[in-house]
């Protein structure tokens, strides 16, 4: 069975898709989140590090609000805008996931919404 997540500690769907899916108890799959603050619905403004934070920030919400956290996550999926960005991306990834860190790709993408610089999608257990 599933269920749809929805938290407003998070930036709401801005299109037909759902924050997350709770799904049988067992998982939660996040949609991609890009930078954007939850409170105001904008981008925040600052360098990949700070629009990483956000971005984690922000699975960190979803994720909780359907019955995981970070410390569950099984995958993440991290698209780049600019792979000269790994690096610093890497840094503030590695501090939310500093112990028995998921599995990962990274990709570089030609666009993402909104002109976001990263979007980051999660799989966790519950």
């Amino acid at each position: 069975m599933r269920q749809i997540i929805k938290t407003d500690k998070a930036p709401g769907a801005i299109g037909p898709y759902s924050q997350g899916i709770e799904f049988d108890s067992k998982l939660v799959f996040t949609s991609g989140q890009i930078p954007l603050d939850p409170k105001t619905g904008q981008m925040v403004e600052g360098d990949i590090k700070v629009q990483t934070k956000q971005v984690l920030e922000n699975l960190k919400a979803v994720l909780e609000a359907g019955g995981s956290n970070l410390k569950k996550v099984i995958k993440c999926t991290v698209f780049l805008a600019d792979m000269n960005d790994f690096a610093a991306m890497n840094e503030v990834y590695g501090e939310y996931f500093n112990q028995a860190p998921p599995a990962r790709s990274a990709f570089q993408v030609a666009r993402l919404p909104k002109d976001a610089r990263i979007e980051i999608e999660a799989i966790g257990e519950i």
